[in-house]
C-alpha cells in the first residue's frame, strides 16, 4: 500500500478502531486516539524501527483501509478486543500466542468478581471472558475507569468483606440484586453494545421513578451521564506513545550537531540491585514517563539465580524476567545502575531478545552522585556530578537521574526489608 492512498480517504481526527484488509481479506485491527493520526503514522520514512517487519509486510500486502469511530478512547480499546477475537486477523497474531494476551474475566461466583487473566490460565477459571487485550498497562487503566461508572469486586478487594465493605468505600450498589444487574451491563458493556447498556439504564431510571424511587433513578442518572461522558484522559496520555498492539518500540533518535541521545522520550525504566556482600540480594525496576514517576508500575524481584557478589548476573536475570512481560509497556530507554560491565550486559540481552530499546548506564563517583552517564552508542555525557550540561538540562537527561536515583532507593528500601523479615526467622 503507498501513501498516496492516504490521501485519498478522509479519516477522522477522532477515536476509533481501523481495518487494514487486502480485498475482503482483513489482515489487521488497531485501535486509535485519532484514527487521522494513527493511520498516518504507518507511512512514516521510519517504519522498519517503529513498526517492525511483521507490520511492515501486513502494510505491503493491503491495499485498503476502513475504519469505525468510536465516543471514547476506552470504547475503542474494548471494540478492538471483540473484533480481533471475532475476526482473528493474521496479522494481530502472528508475532505473539493467544495465551501470552490479557483477557478480563468476570467470574460466576455468588458475587461475581471481574479479573485480569493471561490467556494460558483461562482455563483454569469459569466465568466469561473479554479479550484479547494487548497491553496489559492500558487494560487496567482502563478497568479502573469503568470500574467508576460500573462498580465491580476485583480479587484483591474481594479478600477484604462482602457487599457491605463496598457500601463504605462508595464503590458497590446497594443491594446483590442491584451488583448483578450492574455486572449484566457491565458484561454488554465489554461487548461494545453501549447504546444496549444506556437503553436498559434509561428504562430503568424511569422505572424507578415511576416508583418514587428517586434516589435509586437518581443513582441511575449518574451512570448515564458518566457513561455518556467518558472520562479516560489517563488512557488519552498512555495511548500517546503506545503505538502498536504488539508495543513496537521508537528508538533513540540522534541529534547529529550534539552526537547525543535526543530528549525523546516518552517512557523510561530502570534498574538497580541491591545486596549486603551478597545475601538477600534484590533487584528492581522503576518507571518515569513524561518526567514523571509512575510508582503504581514499579517492580520487585527477588534473585534467584545468582550466588555472591555477581551484579551484573543478578542484572541479566532481572531484565530476562521484565522483558518475558511482553504485557507490560515496553520503556523507550532502560537506565542500569554500573558501568561498562552492566551497559554491556543490557545491550547484549537485547540483541539476543531482539528487542530495540536504547541503554544507557550511570556511573557513580566515591559518594555515590552521578558522574558520567554512558550510552549504548559509546558517547558519554554528564562529567560533572554537579551540573547537568545545558544540552540536557530537560529530559531525558533529568529523568534518566530521576529514574536511577529513584532505583537505588527502590532497591535499599525492598532489601532492608527483606533483610529485616529473614533476620527475625
Amino acid at each position: 500500500m503507498k501513501s498516496d492512498y492516504i490521501k485519498k480517504i478522509k479519516l477522522p481526527d477522532k477515536p476509533g478502531v481501523y481495518f487494514f484488509k487486502r480485498g475482503r481479506d482483513l489482515l489487521y485491527i488497531g485501535k486509535a486516539t485519532s484514527l487521522k493520526d494513527r493511520v498516518k503514522s504507518y507511512f512514516g520514512k521510519d517504519l522498519i524501527e517503529t513498526r517492525g517487519p511483521v507490520l511492515l509486510d501486513m502494510l505491503f500486502k493491503a491495499n485498503k483501509i476502513s475504519w469505525q469511530k468510536t465516543d471514547s478512547v476506552l470504547e475503542a480499546l474494548i471494540l478492538e478486543a471483540e473484533l480481533i477475537k471475532k475476526h482473528q486477523p493474521k496479522y494481530n497474531t502472528k508475532e505473539k500466542s493467544d495465551k501470552s494476551f490479557n483477557y478480563v474475566l468476570i467470574t460466576r461466583d455468588k458475587i461475581p468478581k471481574v479479573l485480569i487473566i493471561r490467556g494460558k490460565d483461562l482455563g483454569n477459571h469459569k466465568g466469561f471472558s473479554f479479550g484479547p487485550y494487548t497491553n496489559g498497562s492500558q487494560l487496567k487503566t482502563a478497568l479502573q475507569i469503568i470500574r467508576k461508572i460500573f462498580p465491580f469486586v476485583d480479587e484483591a478487594s474481594s479478600k477484604k468483606a462482602s457487599i457491605e465493605f463496598y457500601k463504605q468505600i462508595h464503590l458497590t450498589p446497594t443491594s446483590l440484586d442491584e451488583y448483578i444487574h450492574n455486572i449484566k451491563n457491565l458484561k454488554l458493556f465489554l461487548h461494545g453494545k453501549k447504546k444496549d447498556v444506556l437503553r436498559n439504564l434509561k428504562k430503568e431510571m424511569m422505572q424507578n421513578a415511576k416508583e418514587h424511587k428517586f434516589e435509586r433513578a437518581g443513582e441511575i442518572k449518574r451512570q448515564i451521564f458518566a457513561l455518556q461522558h467518558i472520562n479516560d484522559v489517563a488512557l488519552l496520555k498512555q495511548d500517546s506513545f503506545v503505538s502498536s498492539n504488539f508495543s513496537s518500540l521508537r528508538t533513540a533518535k540522534r541529534n547529529s550537531s550534539l552526537g547525543k541521545i535526543e530528549e525523546n522520550f516518552a517512557r523510561i525504566e530502570a534498574y538497580d540491585i541491591a545486596h549486603m556482600s551478597g545475601r538477600n540480594m534484590v533487584g528492581v525496576m522503576t518507571v518515569i514517563e513524561d518526567g514523571e514517576m509512575v510508582k503504581s508500575e514499579y517492580k520487585k524481584f527477588r534473585i534467584r539465580t545468582q550466588d555472591g557478589t555477581n551484579d551484573t548476573g543478578a542484572l541479566r536475570e532481572v531484565l530476562e524476567r521484565r522483558l518475558a512481560h511482553r504485557e507490560w509497556a515496553y520503556p523507550q530507554l532502560i537506565v542500569v545502575d554500573g558501568g561498562v560491565a552492566q551497559l554491556n550486559v543490557a545491550k547484549k540481552l537485547l540483541k539476543k531478545m531482539n528487542v530495540k530499546i536504547g541503554v544507557v548506564s550511570v556511573v557513580k563517583d566515591d559518594r555515590h552522585k552521578a558522574k558520567v552517564i554512558l550510552s549504548s552508542r559509546g558517547e558519554t555525557f554528564l562529567r560533572s556530578s554537579e551540573k547537568i550540561p545545558r544540552p540536557f538540562e530537560k529530559l531525558p537527561c533529568a529523568a534518566i537521574l530521576l529514574a536511577n536515583s529513584e532505583a537505588h532507593r527502590f532497591a535499599i528500601a525492598y532489601h532492608k526489608n527483606i533483610r529485616g523479615k529473614n533476620f527475625l526467622r
